[in-house]
Formats: C-alpha cells, structure tokens, sequence
C-alpha cells in the first residue's frame, strides 16, 4: 500500500511542477521578443546575454538579460520589463508598449487538472484508511 502512495506522490509531484510552467508563460519567447523590438531572430540573438561557457552570465546593463535558465537546452525566454528597459535604454525606442495576453486553457491543462484532483481523491482515501 505504501508504494502506491510512493507512486501516487511522484505523479502529483510531476503533475503539480506543470503548474509553475504555466506561470512562466508571461514570458516572452525570441519569436515575441522578434515581433515587439520588429527586428529579426538573428538580431534578438545577438542582442542577448548568453555565453558559450556559462549557462547563466551576470547582468549585463547594456544586453537583453534572458531569464536564468536550467540547461542549455532550455529556450531563452525573457521578461517583458527587461525587454522594455532593453528597448529604451539601450535601443532607444521612445514608446513601448508590450501586451502579455494569458494562453487559452487547452484540453490538456484541463484534462491534467482532472487527473490531479482525482489522484489527490485517490490519496486521501488510501490514507484514511491506515
């Protein structure tokens, strides 16, 4: 019994760190950063503070700073206020104006949603019962 639990709590676990991945999505990918600054993705990437050797350079004022990142692979992504002060400190684009909309909940939010609040059904029945 208690391996079902072991189980269960790895897969709330899996299924909760989903959740902060939807709270990141205020962030802005190259391709948004591309369209706002209206330059193109080679340009984004040449404005960006990224290094060959470190994962995660120190801010640099003069750069478009992407958020800290976990593994080389992982996207750039940056936050909006960064691109903001990036486009008029260092750019000099008089007027910004940059719109983060929230993503439309699709079928598999809402079918991850169920399947969390059924697992935590699940675990609470097979606790009251020891």
């Amino acid at each position: 019994m208690s391996d079902l639990v072991n189980a269960l709590d790895g897969v709330t676990t899996a299924i909760d760190a989903i959740e902060p991945a939807a709270a990141a999505q205020n962030l802005m990918s190259v391709e948004a950063v591309q369209k706002v600054l209206n330059r193109s993705r080679a340009s984004v990437y040449r404005y960006a503070n990224t290094e060959a050797l470190l994962l995660n350079p120190p801010f640099d004022h003069k750069r478009l700073n992407p958020e800290s990142r976990q593994h080389k692979e992982d996207p750039l992504m940056f936050h909006p206020n960064e691109v903001a002060r990036f486009a008029q400190d260092v750019l000099g684009i008089k007027q910004v104006t940059i719109e983060i909309s929230q993503p439309t909940e699709t079928l598999t939010h809402q079918l991850l949603r169920q399947v969390l609040a059924e697992l935590k059904v699940i675990r609470e029945l097979i606790e009251q019962t020891h």
